[in-house]
């Protein structure tokens, strides 16, 4: 998040710069000083969620692991566990969440039509990168749970 910040910051800071014409029918001076708020506000979003992990190891608590196709292999694993041995990592909640997530980007209906030309899209899309994320989570932390699972001694 801090570099995707960064990046609208510095696509802003370019558009007051170098863009004369307007932008999607906004001056070119009003999207840049758009772009930079937006940058910092999404920049300042990622320092704080940084922070925030940084106090969450230091208290100990678990970190998930493992790379994108590692936590890709691991969730049929992850949704057998919850489902059939009463897995604690992953509520029931959250599955249902996942599911309502997932309907919600399948269906024709969203709470802000596509017809809007930028907001239509933004909500399908912070739907998908929180779903993406929290998938991506659990699975990390199943996997955290399975490494530690297979340390402890036979009883």
């Amino acid at each position: 998040m801090l570099y995707f910040g960064g990046l609208l910051g510095l696509m802003g800071l370019a558009t007051l710069v170098f863009r004369d014409a307007d932008v999607a029918g906004l001056p070119a001076a009003a999207a840049g000083v758009g772009l930079l708020v937006v940058g910092a506000a999404v920049a300042g979003f990622g320092l704080l969620r940084r922070a925030r992990r940084r106090r969450r190891v230091a208290r100990g608590e678990p970190v998930p692991i493992g790379d994108f196709f590692e936590r890709t292999r691991a969730l049929p694993r992850l949704l057998r566990a919850a489902r059939q041995e009463g897995y604690a990592g992953l509520p029931k909640s959250r599955m249902a969440l996942w599911v309502l997530a997932l309907v919600y980007l399948v269906s024709p209906i969203d709470i802000l039509p596509e017809l809007l030309p930028i907001i239509g899209v933004a909500d399908d899309a912070g739907v998908a990168v929180w779903l993406l994320t929290s998938v991506s989570t659990a699975t990390g932390l199943y996997l955290r749970h399975e490494r530690d699972r297979s340390k402890l001694p036979p009883v």
